[in-house]
């Protein structure tokens, strides 16, 4: 829906970072792990290698953490000021505590509240959703929202259809009030649960708890059926952003660029291709790090923060497990300053 609130308050995004672990997992690696090879994944994908967190002793939340500390540091911000964390994440340090709550107290961030938000792929374009109206409501002042996954942990490395896919990252941005007419617009959201057994991690849950037999079944790793996923993401990816140019008036060309889910380099052009974007203004990191789930987004406005200026109308859209998927406008705040 389209962002109001009587206040008169715009959200914006005023900061910027991310984080991605030095260790390489490449085409060539896996090909000496499962039948695959460079030529297939990329021309299927689009991806070219990942970043992995091989140190057990780095979750997610480690992934998190320096994202948000490489934010804070940069813009010289007091983390006793943030008001709130939203960690968007499919892959949480343990299954009940917040991951996001340890995140709080290991920067320092006492004076804040935090929970973790779960929507697979969308959970970061939720978590704008989520924090520019903590923002519009009056009462914050400073939502650090962050995308976090380390995919690793869930991924069967004997099972091509998923571990030539996903990487780890992190990324983090920070939600304020805006100063000027610029920042959070519009979104459109939507879910379908009749697809939750095409993408997810069928053990661990309320109904196929852990045991021997789900263990031995591989119930703890994600798994997906390739084709279904495919099929809905293209449409809805396309659609939502179709559907959020339509309820503000926009057209292709009033667009400067579209940041889309780095789950698959096809599902990227079609989604292009349906709001009539040419391939130059449709950023992609996915040949270098994969699909890091909640963190592909914030990755994505780290890496090309240089190019956005103030007044930009960006368009995110991403499809994810659930199903979920939804597209977000946003007018960028600021010009970038080294």
């Amino acid at each position: 829906m389209k962002s109001k609130n009587s206040k008169g308050i715009k959200s914006a995004i005023t900061a910027v970072s991310g984080y991605v672990p030095s260790d390489v997992l490449s085409n060539n690696d896996l090909e000496k792990m499962v039948d695959t090879n460079d030529e297939w994944i990329v021309s299927r994908t689009g991806i070219k290698e990942r970043r992995i967190a091989r140190n057990p002793l780095e979750p997610t939340s480690f992934l998190a953490i320096q994202a948000a500390k490489k934010l804070l540091e940069k813009q010289k911000i007091d983390p006793l000021s943030i008001d709130l964390i939203i960690l968007a994440t499919a892959t949480p340090d343990m299954p009940v505590v917040a991951t996001a709550a340890y995140i709080a107290s290991e920067i320092g961030a006492h004076n804040a509240f935090g929970f973790d938000l779960q929507a697979a792929c969308s959970g970061f374009l939720y978590g704008m959703s989520t924090a520019a109206a903590y923002i519009e409501s009056g009462r914050y002042k400073k939502v650090l929202l962050i995308g976090a996954d380390k995919m690793s942990s869930i991924v069967d490395y004997t099972d091509r259809a998923t571990c030539i896919i996903f990487g780890d990252g992190a990324g983090a941005v920070l939600f304020e009030p805006s100063e000027n007419e610029f920042g959070y617009e519009d979104s459109y959201l939507r879910t379908d649960g009749s697809g939750r057994d095409s993408l997810t991690i069928k053990s661990g849950g309320s109904l196929y708890p852990y045991n021997e037999s789900t263990f031995a079944e591989g119930g703890h790793n994600i798994k997906q059926d390739g084709q279904t996923v495919f099929k809905n993401a293209v449409k809805n990816m396309a659609d939502a952003a179709e559907q959020v140019l339509i309820q503000n008036d926009l057209s292709g060309d009033d667009i400067a660029y579209l940041l889309p889910h780095q789950a698959n380099k096809r599902i990227i052009n079609a989604t292009a291709r349906r709001i009539n974007l040419s391939e130059d203004r449709v950023l992609m990191n996915i040949e270098k790090y994969g699909n890091t789930t909640a963190a592909t987004l914030p990755l994505l406005i780290s890496d090309f923060e240089s190019k956005f200026s103030k007044g930009d109308k960006l368009i995110f859209a991403a499809f994810g497990g659930g199903f979920t998927w939804g597209a977000v406008y946003l007018t960028w705040n600021y010009d970038y300053k080294n």
